[in-house]
């Protein structure tokens, strides 16, 4: 298929005290959608395994235009957009029961050599997915997010059983949970759109400390929004492990 789709109702567990959807049970729905999708047009977990290949999230984009209720059937879609230089892209939406987008995103993937660690140009396996030209969710989404300064120390995580994946590492949706927990409360509640932009510097392995930095931001650009830049940072040696800005309204 060149566009997957699924549908979910919002369960409990996807909402917050608002009654609406969050952030992190966005990320999960959309990696699940584009596991099974891969899966489909035989680019999954095992195909690219038995050739000492993986995917990786390296940058993602979700813009949330409406957080659907409790009890709501959402339509959750992923379809493949080529790639771009050493990413390959993949775009997401979210669709309501009377079928508008309500969420879309946009998404960079690595293809890793799994025992060096490196990233491999995706074309050969690129070339044999469809292309979507002109199927767009959110362009110019996941892009690169500059280093910022002024950030204050909000939090330490260590990485444990729960955060961590089938790849051995730090789910992606378990960081945006981590965003989630040092922002205040009232701002995600009564947010009613958010976007959400997060690069993935370095993977974090079980046991490790990560250090969590936060600060407002100045977002001419969107003068109606609240704008917040975040850094996760190695314990030892203060290496940045992922970076994220957010904007709620």
């Amino acid at each position: 298929m060149d566009i997957w789709q699924e549908t979910f109702p919002l369960r409990f567990g996807n909402i917050d005290q608002s009654d609406r959807l969050t952030l992190a049970s966005t990320f999960d729905f959309f990696q699940e959608v584009a596991i099974n999708h891969a899966e489909n047009l035989g680019v999954g977990r095992e195909s690219l395994a038995r050739t000492g290949q993986g995917w990786i999230l390296s940058r993602i984009t979700v813009l949330l235009e409406r957080r659907p209720k409790w009890g709501e059937t959402i339509t959750v879609r992923s379809w493949p957009r080529g790639w771009d230089r050493l990413f390959a892209v993949r775009d997401y939406d979210i669709r309501d029961a009377s079928d508008t987008p309500i969420v879309r995103g946009r998404s960079h993937w690595l293809i890793l050599d799994i025992e060096k660690r490196r990233p491999l140009r995706p074309q050969g396996v690129m070339e044999t997915l469809p292309l979507n030209e002109g199927l767009d969710a959110l362009p110019g989404g996941a892009g690169a997010l500059d280093a910022r300064d002024g950030l204050d120390k909000a939090a330490e995580r260590q990485a444990r059983y729960s955060d961590i994946d089938y790849n051995g590492h730090v789910n992606n949706a378990r960081y945006v949970q981590w965003i989630q927990d040092v922002t205040a409360p009232d701002i995600l509640e009564k947010a009613d759109g958010m976007r959400l932009d997060i690069n993935y510097l370095s993977e974090i392995k079980s046991g490790e400390t990560i250090e969590l930095w936060t600060a407002p931001m100045g977002d001419s650009a969107v003068p109606d929004a609240r704008a917040i830049a975040y850094e996760g940072r190695r314990q030892e040696g203060g290496q940045a492990v992922f970076r994220a800005e957010l904007r709620v309204r």
